[in-house]
């Protein structure tokens, strides 16, 4: 059942966040259960005590001013402080209820998030957990916007707002089925990998561009025999013996201990140069719940291999 915030926070406010949320008047009062009237009287009521506007009014929605910007961050912030204080609540029954929300890109959530969330499962039943999967730019967003509190994604540029609260290594690696001719090699060069079968993410994913900037510079021309953006059918189609795909060690954990894969290191420079970033909000203190697995996902985050 999803947290009761608006017993601990004022109604202006929890309707103001709500229309700043969804931009229009008529989907907050769905989302509400509230007549658009009502939130209409108390938004303007807010805006006479605030002496200003909190919205740009338009035909086809309501967009935050300057003022409205402003308010809007105070109001999320407000609202995850009412999420950590039922989560301390709930704490003192130990860990029995609670939720937590997670946005992570594609390479975790086909086997290690499952695999983390049913762990921790095991020793607290009563959490429940939402997993959202977005591309690695939308990671940030969903944290800094309150609709996370753990982003798990490949590192970018720092993120303002953002803290890191871990950060792994996550070379770049070529996988390949055990019975495949470069299985038995501890590393191969991209000079020697673009002569076999790839299975690879499409030109505007971030391992792709790393590929394609190295291939470059060498004068190597990539020729992928399947391209998708979902990871785990590339994993699978490699394990099915002729293609050779190439991601990092997370996104096959289960696959390489399982002896379906092979890691194989990649020699070319620039392919050790990625991060995992495990980030949540800057300033924010976590509910009991999401520390708790965060702390586990600390633990666990680091490759094995």
């Amino acid at each position: 059942m999803p947290y009761p915030f608006h017993l601990l926070q004022d109604t202006a406010l929890h309707y103001f966040h709500e229309v700043a949320q969804c931009g229009s008047l008529t989907e907050a009062s769905a989302r509400l259960h509230v007549a658009a009237s009502a939130i209409s009287r108390q938004i303007a009521a807010l805006e006479a005590q605030l002496g200003t506007p909190l919205f740009e009014r338009h035909p086809r929605g309501m967009v935050l001013n300057a003022a409205g910007e402003i308010l809007a961050d105070h109001a999320r912030r407000a609202r995850l402080d009412a999420e950590r204080a039922l989560g301390e609540i709930q704490a003192l029954q130990g860990l029995r209820s609670g939720r937590v929300r997670i946005a992570s890109s594609d390479a975790f959530a086909s086997e290690f998030l499952p695999r983390l969330c049913s762990d921790f499962q095991r020793q607290h039943a009563g959490i429940v957990f939402e997993v959202t999967v977005l591309p690695t730019p939308e990671v940030p967003d969903a944290v800094r916007a309150g609709m996370a509190d753990i982003g798990l994604c490949f590192s970018r540029a720092p993120e303002k707002g953002i803290a890191v609260a871990c950060r792994v290594a996550a070379p770049v690696l070529a996988l390949a089925a055990p019975g495949h001719a470069l299985a038995p090699s501890r590393s191969v060069s991209l000079a020697q990998l673009v002569h076999h079968p790839l299975a690879l993410t499409p030109p505007n994913t971030a391992v792709r561009q790393l590929l394609d900037a190295a291939c470059g510079r060498q004068g190597l021309m990539l020729a992928p025999v399947m391209e998708s953006n979902h990871g785990k059918t590339l994993l699978n189609f490699a394990a099915q013996g002729s293609a050779v795909a190439v991601a990092s060690e997370i996104a096959a954990r289960h696959m390489i201990a399982t002896g379906a894969l092979v890691a194989i290191s990649l020699s070319d420079r620039g392919m050790d140069l990625r991060d995992i970033e495990v980030q949540t909000l800057a300033g924010r203190t976590l509910p009991h719940a999401a520390q708790s697995f965060l702390e586990l996902l600390q633990l666990r985050l680091p490759a094995a291999w």
